[in-house]
């Protein structure tokens, strides 16, 4: 029997249930400790207790502090080790999440709806949608999911260039941006204004568009090194 393309597949609703809730599940919305926190990837993936570091005796009292299982005041490809030890967790979580999610056609939903809007926007396809969507909360999660398309044929090697530049820059921005810049936002000058004349959403605007603005200057440094002649090594040279 003779397979169809992946884009020819017949895309029903269970497809797009399936997308819909891939998008939510990675984008961080449901993120908390209430009950609907088990439907968000960083609830799930969870994170490592802490351990005792530092213990002191003051005037009698014992007072100890904390920190996370990597300790403090770690150097070197020890500490990398450790860092990378904890990405792992997140890497083989959203890799098994996203391999039950195409089995219900959220990839080639993804390709149908998404596809003229990323390509002339982008230049990659509507099966980056969902690495795209997890990128915005989680750098694991971008890569793991824009490698695993990578290797299933899904993009090719220029728009895996393009897509990795788009993620390069602020990457996780909605987590990084919300747990380090937004506090500036509640700060006030001695007068009492806003210490920062702007809005958060119109910084978050200003940080997606240089996004979409960084992966297009990739894409047309991509397109021209294509058209630029191959040249072949002279005689005698490696």
């Amino acid at each position: 029997m003779k397979s169809l393309p992946p884009e020819e597949y017949k895309v029903g609703p269970g497809a797009y249930f399936a997308l819909a809730f891939a998008a939510v599940f990675f984008s961080g919305l449901l993120g908390g400790k209430e009950w609907y926190g088990v439907f968000d990837f960083t609830t799930l993936n969870g994170a490592f207790g802490k351990v005792v570091s530092k213990a002191s005796l003051q005037d009698g009292t014992l007072t100890t502090a904390t920190s996370a299982f990597r300790g403090s005041g770690g150097s070197g490809a020890m500490d990398g080790f450790l860092f990378a030890l904890g990405l792992i967790p997140a890497v083989m979580f959203a890799l098994g999440m996203i391999n039950v999610l195409e089995h219900y056609g959220a990839l080639r939903a993804a390709r149908k709806l998404l596809t003229p809007l990323l390509r002339p926007l982008l230049g990659i396809p509507g099966t980056t949608g969902l690495a795209l969507i997890g990128s915005l909360q989680s750098t694991d999660v971008g890569a793991s999911l824009t490698r695993n398309l990578a290797d299933e044929g899904q993009i090719s090697e220029n728009e895996k260039d393009v897509f990795a530049m788009f993620q390069f820059s602020a990457g996780a921005m909605i987590t990084n941006f919300f747990s380090s810049g937004a506090i500036l936002f509640t700060l006030v000058a001695i007068d009492g204004t806003a210490a920062v004349p702007t809005s958060i959403g119109a910084c978050i605007a200003v940080m997606f568009i240089m996004k979409i603005v960084g992966a297009n200057m990739m894409r047309l440094i991509v397109r021209f090194q294509t058209k630029a002649p191959v040249t072949t090594p002279a005689e005698g040279e490696a």
